[in-house]
């Protein structure tokens, strides 16, 4: 896998991730801890991302 499709995927995942925390924080009984560990996940992907590409 090249580097740019490598990074390309991450950022797919990185969408898909705030797609989901949107979804679910949507939600009349959405859960705080779910939503906390989807945006650790979306910052681990965002630094990945970034220094990928630097």
């Amino acid at each position: 896998m090249s580097m740019s499709s490598h990074i390309s995927e991450l950022q797919k995942k990185h969408a898909e991730l705030s797609e989901r925390v949107e979804t679910i924080q949507r939600l009349p009984s959405s859960d705080d801890l779910e939503i906390t560990s989807l945006k650790k996940q979306k910052l681990k992907l965002k630094e990945e991302i970034t220094r990928l590409s630097s």
